[in-house]
């Protein structure tokens, strides 16, 4: 079993409806499927490729070596124990937001500039398609993450998470990154071609999201869950640590603003079905998950105060 791959391309052409049925059954059951086609230059992803490990190598992987990840294994190594380090990541991390662009690692600042902006465009389109596939006037999902959008400017939150799996010397006892959904809309990311280690859970199985060179992976978050009153579910899912490999991830995250109000869209309501979802503040959702990532996903939606 391997995860969708879809033509995005030919979303502009005879096989539009096709190509629009193939994305709704992915977000229906998957809530994750891989993007072709999808319209970033090739020459940029090389470049953001290239720079990305190249900023690792020279300005992350030493400070890696004494991070807290690495002095819990060494830790559990020692007391032989048979335990598995279970609150902690097997990964290096940095965030590109737009306000703190001064922050950035100036050697890959201007390329993930413009890679960010691809993404963005690209998650916009992304929406309009699920708009169009549950049924909502076209921009409903950005606008609805944007607080209404009423002068035209975006407040929806737009990061880039800029990740590293370094080779682990004893990947059966830690996690790449624990097994948890997406709190916030549409994630959107360019993965390793080369090595694997994200897993998808479809049907009570982890299934692995197969490296396909220069495709983006769409997922789902809870958002989307909610929006789409259910029918679309945002999917958990983790990441294995590896013995060999420095596996990259570049995972770009198009979310409500903190202040947007989020429930089912009424047409999801109007389909038979009852309200599943409360209607809420992102913000305070966010309250609740930064405590609960990692736990079961549905007490979350219970534990947020309702509008």
């Amino acid at each position: 079993m391997a995860i969708p791959v879809i033509d995005f391309s030919k979303l502009n052409g005879e096989e539009r409806e096709k190509t629009l049925s193939e994305i709704a059954r992915a977000c229906e059951e998957w809530g994750f499927f891989q993007l072709v086609n999808h319209g970033i230059p090739l020459e940029l992803l090389n470049k953001v490729k290239k720079l990305s490990s190249d900023c690792y190598k020279t300005e992350r992987e030493e400070a890696f070596k004494t991070s807290n990840p690495v002095k819990l294994l060494n830790e559990l190594v020692q007391k032989n124990s048979g335990e598995k380090l279970e609150n902690v990541d097997w990964e290096d991390v940095f965030t590109l937001l737009d306000h703190n662009q001064n922050e950035w690692p100036s050697k890959i600042k201007e390329t993930m500039g413009e890679y960010r902006e691809e993404v963005r465009k690209l998650a916009s389109k992304m929406m309009e398609v699920m708009d169009e596939n549950l049924g909502l006037p076209k921009g409903y999902i950005k606008k609805a993450f944007n607080e209404g959008m009423e002068d035209g400017e975006e407040t929806a939150f737009f990061g880039t998470k800029v990740s590293h799996y370094p080779p682990c010397p004893h990947p059966e006892l830690v996690n790449g990154l624990r097994a948890h959904t997406d709190a916030g809309g549409v994630v959107l990311l360019f993965q390793d071609d080369e090595y694997d280690g994200l897993q998808v859970l479809k049907d009570g199985e982890w299934i692995d999201v197969q490296p396909l060179p220069n495709a983006i992976v769409i997922n789902t978050g809870d958002q989307i869950e909610v929006l789409s009153n259910g029918r679309y579910k945002s999917a958990w899912h983790r990441v294995l640590a590896r013995e060999e490999g420095n596996r990259r991830s570049i995972a770009s995250f198009y979310n409500p603003s903190y202040k947007a109000a989020i429930g089912p869209a009424t047409v999801a309501e109007e389909e038979g079905s009852e309200k599943k979802y409360p209607k809420f503040v992102f913000g305070d959702y966010m309250d609740v998950y930064a405590n609960q990532k990692f736990m079961p996903k549905e007490p979350r939606f219970l534990a947020v105060k309702s509008l």
